[in-house]
């Protein structure tokens, strides 16, 4: 690590009376006192500086398929360094990483944007993922890193739950290429009771996202009791076909974590599901659940199986069916 974080201002924020410092990078808005630490566990008040606690520091590290992110429309078939930092913004009862998003105290190691680019092009990787935490409040390490690894021709990806200022993320987008963001519900009430958090920011920023030009995939978990009605889908599927039909949704199968209970999603639920949004939207898949549909991707049109994901191995056969010529939307293929 170059720089130790406490001697590092963070990006977006601001001084106030007394010593305080008010945060503008998530719609929380936190006005921290001295020695205070925000609620995202990754920004803290030091002698009325606010400061990044992360930067420059790994809770988790690995190369995966570029599907687990999920994205099913990105380089399909190639493998992405994948990285996180802990701590998160939202809290949402249900989280299958809590360990590492909600402790900020989680064990860390040092590694500078320059380590991780260089280990992503050792290990032959299409880019650099900021994922399993959330990536949006480690942000300055992620801007610097992101500049450095499109320098170096890598490719930028965030796996995140949307929930930043605009201001900020216009700030990030330019140096982003691709982005999972997950629609948790399109019920106000499920982010305020169950995440702690606020929907309107949510899907400004997918908006955003859409609208700077990054490949956008969203994921829904569906929680039984929760976010599974035909009523909820229903809403969720009339936001992102409103938005652009042709943006891949992924359905994905939860299990009991964290402080939820509730009975793991049924299959069946996530066929209902499909079911629902293939009416409207042009891509749908199902994850985290052991099921054909949902796994490849389906020329909408003709039925022509255009990458077949047995495994995480996908291939792409091209831009546009070969049956039927009807345009394939994935990056990264010839």
């Amino acid at each position: 690590m170059t720089t130790d974080p406490v001697t590092r201002p963070a990006a977006w924020w601001q001084p106030l009376p007394n010593g305080q410092a008010a945060c503008r990078l998530c719609p929380i808005g936190c006005r921290l006192r001295e020695g205070q630490t925000g609620p995202c566990r990754t920004r803290a008040n030091r002698q009325g500086t606010m400061v990044p606690l992360h930067y420059g520091r790994i809770v988790s590290a690995g190369v995966d398929p570029i599907e687990k992110k999920p994205l099913y429309h990105f380089h399909p078939g190639r493998r992405i360094l994948s990285v996180a930092a802990p701590g998160c913004n939202l809290h949402c009862q249900f989280c299958q990483n809590w360990t590492i998003s909600q402790d900020g105290d989680a064990r860390t190691t040092a590694a500078s944007p320059d380590d991780l680019v260089r280990a992503a092009l050792a290990e032959d990787s299409v880019g650099i993922a900021f994922t399993y935490s959330e990536p949006l409040v480690w942000f300055e390490f992620v801007r610097d890193t992101a500049r450095l690894a499109r320098e170096n021709g890598l490719k930028n990806v965030l796996v995140t739950n949307g929930f930043l200022n605009s201001e900020p993320l216009a700030e990030l987008l330019p140096w982003i290429d691709a982005a999972n963001i997950d629609l948790k519900s399109m019920d106000p009430a499920f982010y305020r009771k169950v995440c702690k958090a606020q929907l309107p920011p949510v899907l400004a920023a997918i908006r955003q996202f859409h609208a700077a030009g990054v490949l956008l995939e969203l994921t829904n978990l569906i929680i039984p009791g929760y976010n599974d009605s035909d009523g909820q889908l229903a809403g969720l599927v009339d936001f992102v076909a409103d938005l652009d039909a042709e943006i891949p949704l992924h359905f994905s199968a939860y299990h009991p974590a964290w402080k939820m209970a509730a009975p793991a999603t049924p299959t069946a639920t996530l066929l209902r599901a499909h079911t629902l949004a293939t009416r409207k939207l042009s891509w749908v898949y199902l994850g985290n659940a052991a099921t054909e549909v949902g796994r490849d991707t389906v020329c909408p049109d003709c039925g022509t199986v255009l990458v077949d994901r047995r495994g995480y191995g996908g291939v792409a056969v091209g831009t546009a069916c070969p049956q039927c010529q009807r345009a394939c939307p994935i990056v990264g293929i010839e």
